[in-house]
């Protein structure tokens, strides 16, 4: 399970370097034959920031049968933090540089011995060509006519197009997907895909470019910043199929490396060093933002960031805009339950949930159409944890939740803790609710769904009859996460529900729904989440609960 987005600092590429690699020869090539051509070092020798290597490193990691660990890649960074130039620099060692594999060498740097590709077709590709207006220029200020790179690789630049004896083509991409189909790229740049989307094709033109690719066993990187949530840009479908990834919910082998940097949520942005030190995070690699001297980085001096200060505070920029663009959080959309970082910034993965100890539980289940959740909140703190989330591929109709698999979850939570309370929506899971898990489990139960209901429930509570309560409950919930009344255990899948979920009104209080009645955005971890903390509320009042001096829950007859 991966929760990048819990953590104090959070960053995404994996730790260490890789076994083996082109990643040394990539770097080699780019540094011997390219001039910095703005900036600080203007005039010098190309030099690889310190995360910068650290990405080229993993983007052309090899496994033991010399294919690539990784399919696609994604550098989503800050504005400002240099991305146009990494992905001219990356164009151009496809372009020219020996970055497929020739043979494995153990005395080589990383353990292969590289050649160039054969006829590249490198493609800079963008909804519009303002997009790659950046990227291409700082091609061509890296590779300009009558330079050495020019020469010694026979290169032929233009204006939008590069070619390279024999068949080579380094070209952008602005046209529709129709026009883009058949191309046999050997590698492609997607910039901005914050802003490929259906309502200017973006999309369908990712899906051609990747099916082209695929031909040829060739890559695609995407560049990006942060997105505005629902717009179904290719940056947030990306993202939301990294996360499938890293826990455990894709079939296919292939694999996305996803390098961000994001401020920590807890960032206040009215504070300064809040503020200040969480700039200083996302924009610490960034090398051109410290002092230099003779023309090189004083790596012990703090980057820069009072003018992107000054610019977040300015009167004409807009709170949700400089949160996307400067501390790299995809901004809430309007009708947003919550924003990530009001979610994210109460995670707490140090705290323990140990055995013995007192808790509550809320379940809502489907089979197949939607997700199924099972989450637990203790009692003494409120910590809320994820017991268990089940999420069919929506791209099968024939699969569902094992439900063999909720059962035992549910029965090891049992054995486990000492569960007080346990809710759960009939709806798709009667027979468990109502039977079988009552069966089980409902003896050991203090605080009972429907005691006086005919017959009693000691599980089941049907959401659809308790529709008000739960509105309700969803308010009280928003209040606590935005007061910092509770933690978590910083589970994605459930960070995923929570940022999915829209705000609905009924009555007159404010439920959760999800964006339409189609989507495949779930939400039913954070229904969990509020039935739960409901439920422990509700637990609190009833009287059920006493406590021996030395803390240990006990219950009243």
């Amino acid at each position: 399970m991966t929760s990048v987005l819990a953590s104090d600092k959070p960053e995404t590429l994996p730790a260490g370097v890789p076994d083996l690699t082109l990643g040394y020869l990539a770097g080699q090539w780019a540094q011997r034959w390219l001039i910095q051509p703005n900036g600080p070092r203007a005039g010098k020798p190309f030099r690889f920031t310190r995360g910068q290597a650290r990405f080229l490193l993993w983007w052309y990691a090899l496994d033991e049968d010399g294919r690539w660990l990784f399919d696609h890649g994604v550098r989503r960074l800050a504005k400002g933090s240099g991305k146009s130039p990494f992905a001219a620099v990356l164009a151009l060692i496809e372009f020219c540089a020996p970055v497929r594999l020739d043979d494995f060498d153990p005395d080589a740097p990383g353990g292969v011995r590289g050649r160039p590709v054969d006829m590249p077709l490198v493609q800079i590709a963008a909804t519009a060509e303002t997009q790659t207006a950046n990227t291409m220029r700082m091609v061509r200020a890296f590779a300009p006519r009558g330079s050495e790179v020019v020469r010694e690789h026979q290169l032929d630049p233009g204006k939008t197009k590069f070619y390279k004896l024999p068949e080579g083509t380094l070209e952008i991409i602005t046209s529709s997907a129709t026009a883009a189909e058949g191309a046999e790229g050997s590698f492609v740049i997607a910039d901005e895909t914050e802003y490929w989307g259906p309502n200017n094709g973006g999309d369908d033109l990712a899906a051609t470019l990747q099916d082209n690719l695929a031909k040829s066993g060739s890559r695609m990187l995407e560049t990006s910043n942060a997105w505005v949530p629902g717009r179904d840009s290719v940056a947030e479908d990306t993202y939301q199929a990294w996360l499938a990834q890293e826990e455990g919910r894709v079939r296919s082998e292939t694999r996305i490396l996803y390098d961000a940097r994001m401020a920590p949520a807890d960032t206040d942005l009215s504070d300064p060093e809040s503020l200040r030190s969480a700039l200083e995070w996302v924009y610490d690699d960034c090398d051109w933002k410290r002092p230099h001297f003779q023309g090189e980085p004083d790596e012990s001096a703090d980057v820069d960031v009072w003018p992107l200060m000054q610019r977040i505070w300015s009167p004409r920029a807009r709170v949700d805009d400089s949160k996307r663009k400067y501390l790299n959080w995809p901004t809430a959309a309007e009708d947003s339950w919550l924003a990530p970082e009001e979610w994210n910034r109460l995670a707490d993965a140090s705290v323990v949930v140990a055995d013995g100890d007192e808790i509550v539980m809320f379940f809502d289940g489907s089979k197949s159409r939607d997700a199924t959740a099972l989450i637990g909140c203790r009692v003494d703190d409120g910590h809320v944890f994820a017991l268990g989330v089940w999420e069919p591929d929506p791209n099968d109709p024939d699969d569902t939740v094992d439900a063999a698999d909720v059962d035992a979850t549910v029965a090891q939570a049992f054995h486990r803790y000492y569960v007080a309370a346990f809710f759960a929506d009939v709806q798709e899971w009667e027979s468990f609710t109502k039977t079988h898990w009552p069966q089980q489990h409902g003896d050991q139960l203090r605080m009972w769904s429907a005691p006086k209901a005919r017959p009693p429930e000691s599980i089941a509570w049907d959401m659809r009859s308790y529709r008000y309560d739960f509105a309700k409950a969803a308010e009280a919930c928003h209040a606590d996460i935005l007061e910092g009344q509770f933690t978590h255990d910083g589970d994605s899948r459930v960070a995923r529900h929570v940022a999915n979920a829209r705000r609905r009104p009924y009555r007159d209080a404010k439920s959760i729904g999800k964006e339409s009645h189609d989507s495949p955005r779930k939400i039913d971890a954070a229904v969990c989440v509020i039935g739960a903390r409901m439920l422990r509320r509700m637990y609190l009042a009833s009287g059920k609960r006493k406590k021996q001096k030395t803390g240990r829950a006990m219950f009243a007859s």
